[in-house]
């Protein structure tokens, strides 16, 4: 073999060590804090009542369809089966898990209880150092409508990440229903109102404004929609909303919200929690309450959720429901820099032997095995 040969094989095999870009191997101790993390969150939802699910890591594209309002095909991981039907690699959890309750609970009325975890996927470069292959966890309650059923969400998200370790958190809440309400009194078309969406979410309001007047708003709706980004914090910000909210919808908003604080006030909770208005999930199928968690150390959302209470109808089943999600990678990395000791398995004791003394080591390792500790043995050099 030439000398370039080789140089080219050498090459060839360094590429094969590298991942492709947005996705990155967990070993050693970091994986040991994530199973660690994990197993505090699941546990958190097992006391809550949630029992496991698990959904395929790819479905038909219609699962995530535009229809469905989740997320932009564009972004998704999409591939052919033999037969010629398009599969998506999942970008959202909640999709998948409602096409399941429908299948396999068509006919249930009494809330369901599921929790998941696994990898989901999205298939775009701008991510800011996101990864493209993310874990999540979640939650999700179906066949309850109610505030009640709003708060326990919020709830078992903020013990499941107070039992993470983490301490300096705050869940932000808003409800679509009250975006939706003043959309719908300006007379906005679902694609302007998706378009309207996206400017604030992103915090864009010069466009948001330049968007309402090319599209011919009236200067009052144009205010209210604007304005939303003023009712911000406490719950004092909902007495200022209601007080400029002109229709129905805008208002049930609102005191769904208060009813929610008034719940999460009997849990202990409250002090966990702010309000905004402002905000607006990227996702089309959210309906009323929507939420997210934010902490010290990572640049966005390490949590997020909402009720979704028209997906289910996408697959046959009128029912409501709400969900909640945590990123784990980017919970993991919050408590990395807010130094926050993460609680894992005791390293295992290793016992050395020799070929004279395989047999007592042997012994002794099986002894403490059974008792539940971990043990190497290893072979002494000597």
């Amino acid at each position: 073999m030439s000398e370039n040969s080789k140089n080219m094989t050498a090459a060839a095999r360094q590429e094969l060590l590298h991942t492709p870009e947005g996705v990155r191997d967990i070993y050693g101790k970091e994986y040991g804090r994530k199973i660690a993390v994990i197993a505090a969150v699941r546990e958190q939802m097992r006391l809550f009542g949630y029992e496991d699910i698990q959904t395929p890591t790819f479905e038909f594209f219609d699962v995530f369809s535009r229809e469905i309002g989740t997320t932009p095909s564009r972004e998704l991981y999409k591939f052919f089966d033999k037969e010629g039907n398009t599969l998506v690699l999942r970008p959202d959890f909640t999709p998948s898990v409602a096409r399941c309750a429908a299948k396999y609970y068509m006919d249930d009325t009494q809330p369901l209880r599921f929790c998941y975890q696994g990898s989901a996927f999205c298939n775009t470069s701008n991510l800011q150092g996101k990864l493209k292959e993310s874990t999540q966890m979640g939650a999700e309650l179906v066949n309850d409508g109610s505030a009640w059923a709003d708060a326990e969400m919020i709830a078992l998200l903020i013990e499941s990440l107070r039992h993470t370790g983490l301490v300096n958190f705050q869940i932000s809440i808003g409800n679509a229903g009250y975006f939706k309400g003043i959309c719908a009194e300006a007379g906005i078309d679902r694609e302007t109102e998706r378009a309207l969406r996206e400017h604030i979410s992103g915090k864009n309001y010069f466009a948001a404004e330049r968007l309402l007047i090319e599209r011919g708003i009236p200067e009052k709706e144009r205010e209210q929609l604007l304005n939303v980004t003023e009712f911000i914090g406490s719950a004092d910000a909902l007495d200022q909303a209601k007080a400029t909210a002109g229709n129905e919808r805008s208002m049930e908003a609102l005191r769904r919200l208060e009813a929610i604080y008034q719940i999460l006030e009997e849990y202990g909770l409250s002090n966990y929690v702010s309000f905004d208005l402002s905000m607006l999930n990227r996702y089309d199928y959210y309906t009323g309450v929507i939420f997210k968690g934010y902490t010290y150390g990572v640049g966005d959302a390490i949590a997020t959720g909402g009720r979704y209470d028209t997906l289910l109808s996408h697959f046959g089943k009128n029912a409501d429901a709400i969900g909640a999600m945590i990123q784990v990678d980017s919970l993991l990395e919050a408590l990395r820099r807010q130094n926050i000791e993460v609680a894992t398995q005791p390293e295992a004791v290793w016992i050395e032997y020799t070929p004279e003394t395989y047999r007592e080591a042997l012994q002794k390792a099986q002894s403490l095995r059974a008792q539940g500790t971990a043990v190497v043995l290893h072979r002494s050099a000597t």
